[in-house]
């Protein structure tokens, strides 16, 4: 009953007809899973239920009814299941369930002797294939396309009647050189799109009865021209494209009078092609020689040769040394695409060009092409990608055919306005990009007709005006750059409810007021570039809704506040790129903040080799995608990102007014490339879990106010290539290690009292101003202040000795005595407890008596003193306050050296630092 508009569900009565033994469904609409009473079919045979809206979960017990040999459940995009293990001597002989969410892995299929046809493709298998493949005897058609399978493809050359092979999009690796001598049969392979290397296998070549081989995108490296036996009469494709083939082009190929399809593009193949020699090739449809290292000669010796030449649909010719328009393409009146871009064209587009009414793509990017030759007179075109990006073309731009979803005229020399009715030639487009040209004037209201826009780039211009409310308003726009222009007022509040955007890039226009409440509606943005404008606004805590942002640019901006969203929920997980630079932000660096920021940090299992671009899809089958760009400082320049890998990230909150010290989360972004604090109020030392920051390549905390020593775990940043300390207050040796001394000294200038190289000033030279604080039984003290306290109490003692013969002077020199020692004695590391009056007043034969006893009560109080004052004190610019108990510094003063107070018991006395 297959195709008679059945609808679901299976009525259960189905179920009671066990003797059947071919149930066959295919094409109707059911909706629902599969009853598991079919496994009681004892005599059941044949099960087809091909694209029937099947959902569910395919019971595993149907597969190993004893008697089955055909089961077909393809193209039920909502049907799940896995493989089993298969009876012993299982009659299976067609095993189709593409296009289903099948998974898992293939089990071993001994069993299977009888199989012919397996067809498993475009589902989410993975794992590798079982060794028990490669016994498959009686195996016609195999195909694995489109799944997740890994490893080595097994041997195939027992299966003497294979005709077809299909591993296409998997995860293939290792070589497969003798994997299909002696397949007389086949008619096609198909091994594209995974990781095979090594040689080609030579034994394709020499198979009888083989119609195509698509061996592309994968890393096979050998030399073409080795093979100059291919011997295939009947040989109608053969694509070889995207691998690091070399070597020249073998004749033998264009002896293959039955080829329709030649694919060589995007190898390393060298010396010089004939064009003519293609005259042969009577059936040939698509050429393709792009991107080698081939030098293409389009002059026909025999010019009667032209009209020979066979009606191509696809000719690709980019990068092969071209310096003029290949004449013989002006008879192509079956050409459909055509590439041209990357080679040296000069002059003009000949008007021939546009006279191809069967061309959908031409491709001239990349060249120099300067103007148009006459003007366009074929409004009938079909032309529906035209890219002439990258040219030097000039004047008014008059090319917009009515059918074009893809327009590129970037990166040329127009200069106009832009037509007030451009809208009306656009219904169809999808991508439009102006960018990068000398445009003016306004953006017309009538651009907004344009329903099916996905991407529009006039960035780089100098447009100006208004931006457009209906853009903003837009449920399809993908993506709006306008960056680098002088549009002027603020960015219209329209952005809907159903906002798919995915970039937004205003960067450096004349815009001003508040970031839009509305585009909290783009819950799928990924790029905010709004820099260098006239902004006034607050951290926009309300953009924390959207969990896919990646990268946020809001410098050279009158952003102020603190930054940081203490009340939100929602996270930036995959944030990346932050640029907060040039603005009026305050207060601390958000902690807690920083530790929903996971993109910036390395998970354990990542090896750093899932290498990818933020791009947005635009022709989602052609394989076309919008690569976004931003501008960043890096390493102390300005550079323009042209393509954003996705495990790129920074951070720069440089020339703000932040201050308080770098928090410990901040050290966890283990990920991060760039990090730029400079031109701020930040202080404390530099952590040395600076160490953790293992990618760091450019790192800026010039002009702060840092203090202490360098970590020496700074050293150990192998790929740091740019580093600024400069204008702080950090001291000491710079550590050595191998990166630290590759820099130039003006990274570390301004801080008085570093030294070492790569400066000039000699760690040494400091032991001449102030003599280094040696260190005696763990406790620090500078002998120069040792001897002026020796000095201060012996002059004290010889003038208090004699008052102390006096009882009433006795209490009044103990007080005087106690005074001077608390400030002299703690210089250098030791303490003083004061005499009790009370104490003073007692027996002199007591005191005698109790000297033992009160030197253990002296030295637990000596103790307890010694923690309330830990650290140095400069006597000359250093007191205790009234109380004793904490130490002021005069802030006027310098000393040497000086490092911080302790804290840990009085904190709020006050940590000294140095000034010159």
């Amino acid at each position: 009953m297959s195709n008679c508009n059945l609808s679901g569900p299976l009525d259960p009565s189905l179920t009671r007809l066990q003797y059947l033994s071919i149930i066959r469904l295919d094409l109707n609409n059911f909706s629902s899973p599969v009853p598991e009473t079919f496994a009681n079919f004892t005599n059941l045979t044949t099960l087809h239920l091909s694209s029937c809206e099947l959902t569910g979960t395919f019971p595993e017990k149907i597969f190993q009814v004893a008697t089955l040999s055909v089961v077909d459940l393809s193209f039920n995009y909502h049907l799940y299941g896995s493989l089993p293990e298969f009876p012993l001597n299982s009659p299976l002989q067609t095993l189709i369930v593409s296009g289903t969410n099948f998974s898992g892995g293939i089990p071993p299929i001994n069993n299977l002797g009888q199989l012919s046809i397996l067809d498993l493709s475009n589902c989410h298998f993975n794992g590798t294939l079982p060794s028990s493949m490669s016994r498959l005897r009686e195996l016609t058609y195999l195909d694995l396309s489109f799944n997740d399978f890994t490893g080595q493809i097994p041997s195939l050359n027992m299966s003497k009647n294979l005709t077809h092979l299909d591993f296409t999009r998997n995860g293939f690796t290792g070589s497969i050189t003798y994997h299909f001598g002696g397949l007389r049969n086949l008619l096609q392979i198909d091994l594209q799109d995974n990781f095979l290397d090594g040689s080609l296998p030579s034994s394709l070549f020499s198979l009888p009865l083989l119609r195509s081989i698509r061996l592309s995108n994968n890393n096979f490296q050998d030399q073409l021209n080795k093979y100059s036996n291919i011997s295939s009469s009947k040989l109608e494709v053969l694509d070889l494209s995207g691998n690091d083939l070399n070597g020249s082009i073998p004749t033998d190929i264009f002896q293959l009078r039955s080829l329709s399809v030649l694919e060589l593009s995007s190898n390393k193949l060298n010396g010089t092609l004939k064009l003519d020699v293609i005259h042969r090739l009577e059936n040939l449809t698509t050429l393709g020689l792009s991107h080698n290292h081939l030098s293409i000669d389009t002059n026909f010796a025999d010019v009667g040769l032209i009209s020979s030449i066979p009606n191509m649909k696809i000719v690709e010719l980019a990068s092969c040394n071209l310096t003029e328009f290949p004449s013989f393409l002006r008879n192509q009146s079956k050409i459909t695409t055509l590439d041209l871009s990357s080679n040296n064209i000069q002059g003009s587009i000949p008007t021939w060009i546009w006279q191809l009414n069967s061309l959908v793509q031409l491709n001239l990017s990349h060249n120099l092409l300067s103007n148009l030759e006459g003007p366009v007179q074929n409004s009938s075109s079909n032309l529906s990608l035209l890219d002439l990006h990258d040219n030097h073309l000039q004047g008014k731009l008059q090319i917009f055919p009515v059918h074009a979803t893809y327009l590129d005229y970037s990166s040329n020399n127009f200069s106009f306005t832009i037509p007030s009715d451009i809208g009306n030639f656009l219904s169809s487009t999808i991508f439009l990009s102006l960018s990068k040209n000398n445009l003016s004037g306004n953006i017309p209201q009538s651009l907004c007709n344009s329903s099916n826009m996905l991407v529009l780039d006039f960035s780089y211009n100098h447009l100006n005006g208004k931006i457009p409310e209906c853009l903003t308003q837009s449920e399809k726009l993908v993506v709006l750059n306008m960056q680098h222009n002088k549009f002027h007022g603020s960015i219209p509040d329209k952005f809907p409810v159903s906002c798919v955007l995915r970039t937004l890039d205003l960067n450096s226009n004349l815009l001003w007021g508040s970031i839009p409440k509305s585009l909290a509606n783009c819950t799928s943005l990924e790029v905010l570039d709004l820099g260098n404008n006239q902004v006034d606004d607050g951290f926009p805590c309300f953009l924390k809704t959207i969990s896919t942002l990646r990268v946020m640019v809001l410098r050279g901006n009158k952003f102020h506040g603190h930054i940081g969203c203490p009340h939100a929920n929602s996270t930036w997980h995959v944030l990346q790129i932050v640029d907060l630079a040039l603005n009026n932000f305050s207060g601390v660096l958000p902690k807690n903040c920083f530790k929903t920021w996971k993109a910036m940090m390395l998970d354990e299992d990542d090896d750093g080799s899932k290498f990818n671009h933020i791009a947005s899809p635009v022709l989602k089958f052609g394989g076309i995608y919008y690569q976004d760009s931003v501008t960043l400082t890096s390493k102390g320049l300005q550079m323009e990102f042209v393509k954003i890998l996705t495990v790129f990230t920074s951070v720069d909150f440089s020339s703000n007014n932040f201050e308080g010290t770098i928090p410990e989360e901040l050290m966890n972004f283990t990920r991060l490339n760039l990090l730029n604090l400079s031109d701020n109020a930040l202080a404390g030392h530099i952590p040395s879990s600076i160490g953790n920051l293992k990618q760091l390549e450019s790192l800026d905390l010039s002009r702060n106010h840092f203090d202490g020593e360098i970590p020496t775990q700074l050293a150990n940043l192998n790929f740091l290539s740019y580093l600024d300390l400069s204008s702080n207050r950090l001291v000491g040796k710079i550590p050595v290690g191998n990166q630290l001394q590759t820099f130039d000294a003006s990274s570390f200038v301004g801080n008085a009292e570093l030294c070492g190289a790569p400066l000039t000033k000699k760690c040494s030279d400091t032991k001449n101003a102030k003599e280094i604080p040696k260190t005696v039984s763990g406790v620090k003290f500078d002998w120069t202040y040792v001897s002026i306290g020796v000095g201060f109490g012996v002059g004290a003692g010889l003038v208090v000795a004699p008052a102390l013969f006096l009882e009433r002077l006795k209490k009044w020199s103990n007080h005087k005595i106690d005074k001077i020692l608390l400030v002299i004695l703690p210089m250098f590391g030791l303490t003083w407890i004061p005499t009790d009056d009370d104490e003073a007043e007692e027996d002199t034969e007591e005191n005698n008596s109790d000297m033992e006893e009160e030197s253990d009560y002296n030295e637990d109080q000596n103790s307890l003193v010694h923690q309330r004052f830990q650290g140095w004190y400069c006597v000359l610019c250093s007191k205790l306050d009234i109380s004793k108990k904490k130490v002021i510094h005069d802030p006027r003063c310098t000393c040497y050296p000086s490092p911080p107070i302790s804290t840990s018991t009085y904190p709020d006395s006050y940590s000294y630092h140095s000034h010159t």
